[in-house]
């Protein structure tokens, strides 16, 4: 059975064997919005490929279409043309049930702007998806415990958002987009709403995460400096994608 029909028909999926096929391929991809003169082209054929265990960082300035292929990655929007592939499965053949179901399993999200639930722990953050998906309360709070340790938090675990910093609370998001054991995780200008030096703090945790767990990262940014911990760099400008030396 393919992740493709695995995630077609709710079977679980089997995992791709590293080498074999990119965790995520994009082939000649263009978005659109509108029509006639005034349409937007934010995506112009664009041709990506993320390997099993890579950190791949996206360059651009602001209004670069960024947030937009990031989008198509995850599922979270649906090109215009062209095809996207994630986990080996095709993402235009599968309903929004289906795309929601791929997304709760196999990619990790991370915003510029946090979205933390403000009423809720650091460590009750962090554990929010394994909740949605029923997890033993045992195992949560051991895979939760797990995560804060990597990220740093251990000792803050029973904080809320507005009692850490701007990189601690980054760092929950973080241990939360981990938690589900994702096979990708997006990051969205990630360190947009801190400081420089926090900035690269969050930077190297993403590089720990991809090399100690294995994952693959797809990380967009407009920092030049943050770019030097990636496997791969690209830029994005005019809807098409530039490949430069990490």
């Amino acid at each position: 059975m393919t992740d493709s029909t695995a995630f077609a028909t709710g079977a679980d999926p089997a995992p791709a064997l590293p080498g074999l096929a990119p965790l995520v391929e994009l082939t000649g991809v263009t978005r659109t919005y509108g029509s006639g003169r005034t349409a937007v082209h934010a995506l112009r054929g664009v041709d990506l490929t993320v390997a099993e265990g890579e950190l791949v960082v996206v360059r651009g300035r602001s209004g670069s279409g960024k947030t937009t292929l990031l989008g198509l990655v995850g599922g979270l929007d649906r090109p215009t043309a062209g095809t996207v592939r994630v986990a080996g499965t095709d993402l235009g053949t599968l309903t929004d049930r289906r795309l929601i179901r791929l997304r709760r399993e196999a990619v990790g999200f991370v915003f510029q702007s946090f979205g933390l639930v403000p009423f809720l722990s650091a460590a009750e953050n962090a554990g929010l998806p394994l909740r949605l998906t029923a997890t033993d309360p045992a195992q949560r709070r051991t895979r939760v415990a797990e995560l804060l340790e990597l990220v740093g938090l251990t000792g803050r675990a029973d904080h809320r958002p507005g009692e850490l910093s701007g990189g601690e609370q980054q760092r929950v998001a973080i241990a939360r987009a981990l938690a589900a054991r994702p096979r990708l995780l997006i990051a969205d200008e990630p360190t947009g709403h801190l400081d420089a030096e926090t900035g690269l703090r969050i930077m190297r945790l993403l590089r720990t995460v991809v090399d100690q767990d294995g994952i693959s990262a797809l990380v967009a940014t407009h920092d030049p400096r943050l770019a030097e911990l990636a496997d791969t760099v690209l830029d994005l400008h005019d809807g098409l994608l530039d490949r430069l030396e990490a």
